[in-house]
C-alpha cells in the first residue's frame, strides 16, 4: 500500500511550477500506512509559501481517486527545505522550461553576509550563456528572480537557491 500511494503522491505536479512534481521538487518527505490511513508529510519551500493548501487539497484529492479513502497531509517544518532537495530530473525539466534552476545552496562552514546580488552568474537556460543580468528580484513567487540573456536577449526566470 506504502509503495502504491508514495507513486500517486509523488506524480502530483507543483501549483507554481506545474512541470515538477513533488518528488522533483523534494517537498514530498514521506508517505506511511498509519493503521490504514495513508499519512502524506510535505515540507514547503519557504514558511510563507501560498500554495501549501492547494498542494494538501490535491494529494488529498490524487490519493483519494486513486482508492486510498482515509488520508491525512502533514506539514513537517524541519528540517527546512532547502533547494538542494531539486532533484536532477527536476534541474532538467527546470531548464527545459525554459527556467534557470538553482545553484548549490550548502555551503560547508559559516555563510558570510553581503548585501549585493549574486556573484555566481545564472546561465541562460535558452543558450547557456553565463552573460545574464538580474532584471528584478522577485517573479510570479517570491522563489524566483527575474533575468535577461546578453547573448540571446531572452527573459527568463530562476529558481533563487535556499
Amino acid at each position: 500500500m506504502v509503495s502504491a500511494a508514495w507513486d500517486v503522491a509523488a506524480r502530483t505536479p507543483d501549483p507554481e511550477l506545474p512541470m515538477l512534481t513533488l518528488a522533483d521538487l523534494g517537498i514530498l518527505r514521506d508517505v506511511r500506512d498509519d493503521s490504514g490511513r495513508v499519512v502524506a508529510t510535505i515540507t514547503p519551500t519557504y514558511s510563507g509559501c501560498p500554495a501549501m493548501h492547494e498542494i494538501a487539497h490535491d494529494l488529498r484529492r490524487r490519493l483519494a481517486a486513486a482508492g486510498y479513502d482515509d488520508v491525512e497531509v502533514r506539514t513537517a517544518l524541519a528540517p527546512a527545505w532547502t533547494s538542494d532537495w531539486i532533484t536532477d530530473e527536476g534541474r532538467r525539466k527546470l531548464t527545459a522550461a525554459g527556467i534557470a534552476p538553482p545553484h548549490a545552496a550548502r555551503r560547508s562552514g559559516p555563510i558570510p553576509l553581503t548585501l549585493t546580488t549574486r556573484r555566481e552568474p545564472v546561465a541562460c537556460p535558452r543558450c547557456g550563456s553565463p552573460d545574464t543580468r538580474l532584471t528584478a528580484s522577485f517573479s510570479a513567487t517570491a522563489c524566483k528572480a527575474l533575468y535577461r540573456c546578453g547573448a540571446c536577449d531572452e527573459p527568463f526566470e530562476y529558481v533563487k537557491e535556499l
